[in-house]
């Protein structure tokens, strides 16, 4: 063993599990017209990749920064979650965003029982992403009633 903490990588498999396709969701629909459209299965299979980089040759630091663009990437559609038609985002990204908010919040808030600055240091996002997940449940998808 290296001696390097993993305590960070026992918290839940969550993150492993429903973040990829989730977040290459997300990651899609952030880009403005792509020049070379890719298949989301393979944006997913691209994203799984990259965590499972993270979760094997990464750190907590590695991962908690992947963390926090999850959470740039759902408060950007949180954001959009109340515009108009045309303005705002696709229902496909709401569900993307929710369930990416759900898993980074559960996350976040489970930091709290390891040792370390990871509690405090994810606090910023922790408030953001609660905020998010109230937006995406209470505003209406486009063409649904208020």
């Amino acid at each position: 063993m290296s001696g390097r903490r993993l305590d960070w990588l026992g918290l839940t498999p969550e993150p492993e599990r429903e973040l990829p396709a989730a977040v290459a969701a997300l990651r899609a629909s952030s880009h403005h017209p792509p020049e070379a459209p890719t298949a989301p299965a393979e944006l997913a299979a691209a994203e799984r990749r990259r965590v499972e980089r993270l979760v094997l040759r990464g750190s907590r630091h590695s991962w908690l920064r992947y963390l926090a663009e999850v959470t740039e990437l759902v408060t950007a559609v949180a954001a959009g979650a109340g515009q108009g038609p045309g303005q705002g985002p696709g229902p496909g990204d709401r569900s993307a965003a929710l369930l990416a908010a759900e898993v980074v919040l559960d996350h976040h808030r489970m930091l709290i029982g390891l040792p370390g600055a990871g509690y405090g240091r994810t606090a910023r996002d922790r408030a953001a992403l609660e905020s998010a997940v109230r937006t995406l449940r209470s505003t209406p998808r486009t063409g649904e009633s208020r």
